[in-house]
């Protein structure tokens, strides 16, 4: 009988409980928010602050004739005009020469603060944060007031008998010896934890197979760093596709015939052009995060490729 009962007992429980055996869909809902309940307040924020402006540019840009349906006329006609593609010219050669020259002073920097003793080294990296800090209107009228046309240091120059002169504010020069201020520092600290994957027991290991620093160098640490490099230089070269303050502070009005740059344009249009400014502002706006995605995706590349030495 025991063997015959125990079946049926079974068979009982199964149909007593066959509702709860799989989750209900309250259950489910109840762990879904559970999960996401604390990220909501950001999904939030990033829908408020950065999709839906994204969205509204990327309407206004083809809607900025005033006209019912959406059109390519204004694309064609503000990226036909002159000044706009030399604002987009101007402001890829700049981004590209700032990254390059912070590539330039800014990875032999890095490799040097990360091999200082913790003490330096937390010394050198606060220093650091300080000036990658400083920008906008600030810098501007900073690089101004020392090395200016009029500035502190380029009086001082003169006086000595130097025939120095400075570059005019608002010219190409100009933007790039203040944006390297806070360009530098910024490329070091981004870098700084790459170069503590070059480890010490490689180079003696080079030592011991009778390798040079050169040889050391040009096989192992710069093929290893380069794609951590590179990936520093994409982040510098969008950041600066996309700085107004030193702009503007350093060009003033005459930003539009000193030196064309996306985001001065993007100012003009908002302020002083009544008939197509929000739609060629739109524009403006979003070429640049064309640009800025397309190198965030390169950046994301390199990175993936850079991580398998992690």
């Amino acid at each position: 009988m025991a063997t015959l009962t125990r079946p049926f007992a079974k068979a009982g429980e199964l149909e007593s409980t066959g509702g709860s055996a799989s989750p209900s869909l309250i259950a489910r809902m109840r762990g879904w928010l559970a999960a996401w309940l604390p990220a909501i307040p950001l999904l939030l924020l990033i829908g408020t602050c950065l999709i839906a402006p994204v969205l509204v540019l990327i309407w206004e840009s083809f809607t900025g004739m005033g006209e019912s349906g959406l059109s390519l006329d204004l694309w064609f006609k503000v990226l036909g005009q002159r000044v706009n593609q030399n604002a987009i010219f101007t402001s890829l050669i700049l981004a590209a020469l700032c990254s390059t020259v912070t590539l330039a002073i800014g990875a032999p920097l890095a490799w040097m603060i990360s091999r200082m003793l913790r003490g330096s080294r937390a010394f050198w990296l606060g220093l650091l944060n300080v000036a990658a800090n400083f920008g906008g209107i600030g810098l501007a009228f900073s690089y101004t007031a020392t090395i200016g046309t009029v500035g502190m240091l380029t009086l001082i120059i003169q006086g000595l008998g130097f025939g120095y002169s400075a570059p005019r504010e608002g010219s190409l020069p100009a933007l790039l010896m203040a944006y390297e201020y806070a360009n530098v520092p910024l490329f070091v600290l981004l870098t700084i934890p790459a170069m503590s994957i070059v480890r010490d027991d490689w180079w003696e290991a080079a030592q011991v197979a009778a390798a040079t620093r050169f040889t050391f160098w040009r096989r192992i640490g710069i093929p290893i760093l380069t794609p951590f490099l590179a990936a520093g230089w994409l982040l510098i070269f969008t950041w600066t596709l996309g700085i107004y303050g030193i702009a503007y502070g350093l060009a003033g009005q005459s930003g539009a015939t000193a030196v064309n740059l996306i985001t001065l344009q993007i100012g003009t249009a908002l302020q002083s052009d009544v008939l197509l400014g929000p739609g060629r502002a739109a524009i403006l706006a979003v070429v640049l995060m064309i640009f800025a995605t397309v190198s965030l995706v390169l950046y994301r590349v390199m990175l993936r490729r850079a991580l398998k030495w992690l």
